[in-house]
């Protein structure tokens, strides 16, 4: 069965990065993960100022895994007051299934007190449309 494609890519892979960033500061590790695909890779630089490390997670089971230390550290996630804020988000469509993406961010910390400003950066992203909708398939964090 020929899967069909999406009819505004672009809105859609855009409404996705808006959803990763707000599941990563206020949703359910199970919704953030159910927007990438079950192959997915996961690429970081370190942030000395949130103190994480380089990071590289291969497949949901170990982006997971990385999420679940975010939370436990206080770094984001739910009760943590922080933000992630998608800037400027560029879209290109490789084919009907694929796409690719950049977009900066922001990353606030203490937003219920003082809000600070905790890292700048960039997304290069690849996107597949899979079971009828668009889920992240690569993420590369560059800091700065």
């Amino acid at each position: 069965m020929e899967q069909q494609t999406s009819t505004d890519p672009r809105g859609e892979i855009q409404d996705l990065l808006a959803r990763i960033a707000q599941l990563a500061d206020d949703g359910t590790v199970e919704d953030y993960l159910d927007s990438f695909t079950a192959d997915a890779v996961w690429e970081s630089q370190p942030n000395p100022v949130t103190g994480m490390v380089a990071q590289l997670c291969e497949g949901v089971a170990s982006i997971e895994e990385g999420v679940r230390e975010r939370r436990a550290g206080g770094v984001q996630g739910p009760g943590t007051s922080s933000r992630h804020v998608i800037t400027t988000v560029s879209v290109s469509l490789d084919s009907d299934i694929e796409a690719s993406s950049t977009a900066y961010w922001l990353f606030f910390r203490d937003t219920t007190s003082e809000p600070r400003l905790a890292g700048v950066g960039r997304y290069d992203d690849t996107h597949r449309f899979e079971d009828g909708r668009w889920k992240l398939a690569h993420r590369r964090i560059t800091v700065g």
